[in-house]
């Protein structure tokens, strides 16, 4: 029997925060993330990526479909995408996932210390990596990208011609560059320099609900996307510098 296609195997799933989970929290509805579910349906095994304000929900849909959480990936620290205290809430989040299932949690190693600080995450939880290392789950190879200008280490997760983006970039517009940790410069870089590479037919994912659409072509995104009208990094800083 031959084996089954990647198209086959991927198990993609994007929840909204507050509709598909986490439904009746006031945050959840308001912050409207994105969480994503990455895995192989040949071998039952997943990926969850920035599970907050109700992890326990997600693991019901996990098992609801028939998979096993394997392991998370981490856009970046910030509380309402791996938990921790935000505009006076307690955002559940890493730490409470951890006293479920134990499994691994994979940054960029510029997050480390973010995370640690924000969710009170041991290092011994955390996996540290530099950008384009490959996580695999099942035959299915997710790939990190580096991002910094949102956060030092804010990553983007390439998979089979998907973008999940976290908060580097949006349908419209991208990650606020005047929080700690940001950096408008390193923004640009990312954006411009280390996204370039993603085809123009891969469909952008990313981690709020911030337009219309849930999910948009990159070659759209860089068409209508104002993000992508400086043509410097002159032109950037004037547009975005803080």
């Amino acid at each position: 029997m031959p084996e089954a296609s990647t198209d086959d195997r991927l198990y993609f799933r994007q929840l909204l925060s507050g509709r598909d989970f986490a439904q009746g929290d006031p945050m959840a509805r308001s912050m409207v993330n994105f969480v994503y579910l990455i895995g192989d349906r040949t071998t039952g095994e997943a990926l969850v990526v920035d599970p907050a304000y109700a992890v326990g929900d997600l693991l019901d849909i996990l098992e609801a479909d028939g998979m096993t959480l394997t392991g998370v990936l981490g856009t970046h620290y910030h509380p309402d995408h791996v938990g921790g205290q935000m505009a006076g809430f307690s955002l559940e989040g890493i730490a409470a996932l951890l006293e479920q299932r134990q499994v691994p949690i994979h940054l960029q190693k510029e997050e480390l210390p973010w995370v640690e600080r924000t969710t009170g995450v041991g290092a011994a939880d955390l996996v540290a990596h530099d950008s384009g290392d490959k996580v695999t789950v099942g035959s299915v190879e997710v790939e990190l990208i580096h991002t910094p200008g949102h956060t030092p280490g804010s990553q983007c997760f390439f998979v089979d011609g998907r973008l999940v983006a976290g908060d580097t970039l949006f349908l419209d517009g991208c990650g606020r560059t005047d929080l700690p940790g940001a950096d408008p410069m390193a923004m640009y870089e990312s954006l411009h320099t280390r996204l370039a590479r993603v085809p123009d037919e891969a469909v952008l994912f990313p981690g709020h609900l911030y337009s219309a659409d849930p999910s948009q072509s990159m070659g759209d995104t860089r068409r209508f996307n104002y993000v992508f009208r400086p043509r410097s990094a002159e032109e950037w800083m004037a547009m975005f510098g803080v």
